[in-house]
């Protein structure tokens, strides 16, 4: 099994199960083809279906720096990426592949990519096996499982294949789209080839079509356990995917159908990024617990302590004078990113077995999106008075040290019909209120301002850099069924 996987993780991880080990460093209990279906490996198919979401360290192997895989690349693929963050707070010559990304300079054989891609594709990989599970038309009298349950399971699988498939279509483009286990090798190769970004859109789609339909009517899928995908989640990644295509019209009665399930700002703008599920604002985030067996914790962290991860002089200088959401999101003097601590001292700094959550969406977040789509519509009212309710909750909320910023700090929008000026301050305030929070790259892509954005920074950016490359090993194993972007 260790030569086939030599043919790289999309074919060889998707294409074959029961070889978990030459993938994972544990047993995660996924359900494999042909294995005697048990409620526990249905429910434990699901659980690890959301660990690729995770910061934790080594999911995919054991401090494979070069190959991207150490830990999941958000920030460096989005943040570092864009002109909102460094690689370290001093400059050195560790992990030179990241200083690439954020130069622009990388080549299809870059970690980066590389581990963006095999994260993803482990995720569907896990998910096409836990769904094959379900789908199974015994399956209620074979493990015993519920009706109500299988629905949430399938539910929450067709939400997260259609995140990872997102994740996918907006860095790569059209990739290879697999929804099923595959059999055999020659099936591997067949299905190795790039769908295109129209077909790709369509499974997001159906997915989370499926998915609303089969999850419960409330805020929480579980009270027990409120990490679990929820149809606000899914609603939200449905908003999403219509953003993101510019169906502007569907935008709106989607978040305000969010807002009616129980989502809202809190009232101050740190209570997010906490580590537990207390507040009305996180939709959806990867819930890290400390001290589990297997472990659980945040291992972000980790490289925080090192020196890695560091706000750009442009990223700070973005910021009214007194927003709090600054120190929010960095502590200049001390060096901590505060919002990936999920502190304001310092706490979890080092720790790579932190508490603190990974937050994917948030209302603050969902709210933006439906101003800019009320500004592309004409409704420009709607879409001031949308972020003048970001800027208010920022303006009124305590800083770190309980204090209220003076008055003045962060003044209402003014009327305008102008939706230049309108889009203008969307792309300021998306990058104050979501800094840190992998948003920028994607957005300054989607607005088709990336270039002239970093052009002007210094940054060489360039129209092939709108996608990542394929990763050369994935090219090269499927010999050569998968074809590379242009440009590399």
């Amino acid at each position: 099994m260790k030569n086939l996987l030599k043919i790289g993780l999309l074919i060889g991880a998707i294409a074959f199960t029961g070889c978990d080990d030459d993938l994972t460093t544990e047993n995660t209990g996924k359900v494999t083809t042909g294995a005697l279906l048990t409620n526990e490996l249905l429910e434990n198919s699901v659980r690890s279906s959301y660990e690729l979401l995770s910061n934790r360290l080594n999911i995919m192997g054991q401090w494979n720096w070069n190959g991207g895989l150490v830990f999941q690349n958000d920030y460096i693929m989005q943040d570092i990426a864009s002109d909102d963050m460094v690689k370290k707070w001093n400059v050195d010559g560790d992990q030179p592949w990241i200083d690439e990304i954020n130069s622009f300079t990388f080549t299809s054989t870059n970690g980066g990519p590389n581990g963006l891609w095999s994260y993803n594709y482990e995720g569907i990989n896990r998910l096409n096996l836990a769904l094959e599970g379900l789908l199974n038309p015994n399956v209620e009298s074979i493990t015993g499982i519920s009706p109500e349950r299988k629905n949430q399971l399938l539910g929450e699988a067709y939400f997260l294949r259609s995140y990872y498939y997102f994740s996918l279509v907006t860095n790569f483009g059209g990739v290879p789209l697999l929804v099923k286990p595959v059999a055999s090798l020659d099936e591997a190769y067949e299905i190795a080839v790039r769908a295109d970004e129209s077909r790709v859109w369509e499974q997001i789609n159906g997915d989370l079509a499926l998915a609303k339909d089969l999850l419960p009517n409330s805020k929480y899928s579980s009270d027990t356990e409120k990490w679990r995908v929820s149809k606000a989640a899914v609603i939200a990644l449905m908003a999403k995917s219509a953003l993101y295509n510019e169906n502007w019209g569907a935008v709106p009665s989607m978040v305000d159908e969010i807002a009616g399930i129980g989502y809202g700002l809190n009232t101050n703008y740190f209570d997010s990024f906490r580590s537990e599920y207390t507040d009305n604002e996180v939709i959806f985030s990867y819930n890290h617990e400390t001290n589990t067996t297997p472990r659980k914790g945040n291992g972000i962290n980790a490289p925080l302590g090192w020196g890695f991860f560091a706000p750009s002089t442009d990223f700070l200088d973005a910021f009214e004078p007194n927003d709090p959401r600054k120190f929010y999101t960095v502590d200049v003097e001390h060096q901590n990113i505060n919002k990936m601590l999920g502190s304001v001292n310092g706490t979890n700094k080092g720790n790579d077995d932190g508490p603190n959550n990974k937050i994917y969406i948030r209302f603050a977040d969902v709210l933006l999106w439906k101003a800019e789509a009320l500004n592309e519509t004409g409704d420009y009212a709607g879409a001031i008075a949308i972020i003048n309710q970001i800027r208010q909750r920022a303006r009124n909320g305590v800083d770190a040290t309980g204090a209220t910023p003076p008055a003045g700090t962060l003044p209402d929008r003014p009327a305008s019909s102008d939706r230049t000026t309108i889009k203008g301050w969307l792309i300021s305030e998306r990058r104050v209120e979501l800094g840190f929070e992998n948003q920028r790259m994607l957005d300054l892509k989607r607005w088709g301002i990336a270039q002239e954005v970093l052009n002007a920074k210094g940054i060489n950016f360039q129209p092939k850099h709108m996608l990542y490359p394929i990763p050369q090993a994935e090219i090269d194993g499927s010999a050569g069924t998968l074809t590379q972007n242009p440009g590399y």
